[in-house]
């Protein structure tokens, strides 16, 4: 990233940063894990999907797909904070660490998110995997 986004005097704000741009990579892994994921839950009971371009509106417009719209979300709007012409302070991308923290807990009794986030994790290791991965860097420490 570019160097407004990283004063040299503010290290806890460089390390934070570095912490974020990794989770929104993870977060990318994980989104595809979960289409893909989704994909194949559809397709067992709907059929085959033709194309990549009747995914892509099955994914924007069904209603299967829109529990993973908030994950699409959150994804754009680190995306937004990352690449911001205004300066970014520290405030702002520990917030946003702790948003992807709350949006990502699985629970079988909870939102529609929370649950079938839960259920794909149970049935797929690629998720699981992909879970995990992000778990790990948003509890770890910022050294």
């Amino acid at each position: 990233m570019t160097d407004r986004l990283m004063p040299a005097d503010d290290s806890s704000l460089n390390l934070t940063l570095q912490r974020l741009r990794e989770v929104r990579s993870a977060l990318l892994r994980l989104h595809k894990a979960l289409l893909e994921s989704e994909r194949v839950v559809y397709e067992q009971f709907h059929g085959r999907i033709q194309s990549s371009g009747e995914f892509f509106r099955l994914v924007i417009g069904h209603e299967w797909f829109s529990w993973l719209r908030p994950i699409s979300q959150f994804i754009v709007q680190i995306d937004d904070v990352l690449n911001a012409k205004d300066p970014v302070n520290l405030d702002t991308v520990a917030n946003l660490l702790e948003e992807a923290r709350t949006l990502l807990q699985p629970a079988d009794d909870g939102t529609s998110l929370q649950k079938r986030y839960y259920y794909a994790i149970q049935r797929d290791p690629d998720v699981a995997l992909m879970h995990s991965e992000v778990s790990k860097l948003l509890t770890a420490e910022i050294k």
